[in-house]
């Protein structure tokens, strides 16, 4: 991993602080450039880092109904063979973030077992 220093607006401070266990992984789904609606997940889930969520809020987080209703929609066509294309570009993007979801409630769970 490496150290990276930047210039940030005064402004910016408090909410970068309160993140600042989370901040790579904003980084990393700010960077990712998702196209389809699974970019609203991905503003419900940058919103929850901004708070500054603990450790144990993290591992207890859940995307909002409404993307849970999706995703299940998207895994149903996907089963019966009838998703379209873009569809399907919606549910790699939901994968994607779903494996980066995984890795952050892993990372927040090594958090509290080191503090035990």
């Amino acid at each position: 991993m490496i150290e990276l220093t930047m210039r940030v607006p005064d402004r910016l401070e408090p909410k970068l602080r309160r993140m600042t266990l989370w901040l790579p992984t904003v980084l990393e789904l700010s960077l990712m450039g998702f196209k389809t609606p699974t970019a609203q997940t991905v503003a419900e889930v940058i919103e929850f880092l901004s708070k500054g969520p603990t450790p144990t809020q993290v591992t207890e987080y859940t995307v909002s109904e409404r993307a849970q209703q999706r995703l299940q929609r998207l895994l149903a066509l996907n089963q019966a063979g009838l998703l379209s294309t873009e569809e399907q570009a919606e549910l790699d993007e939901s994968e994607a973030l779903d494996h980066l979801l995984i890795l952050l409630k892993t990372q927040a769970r090594e958090q509290l077992m080191s503090k035990n």
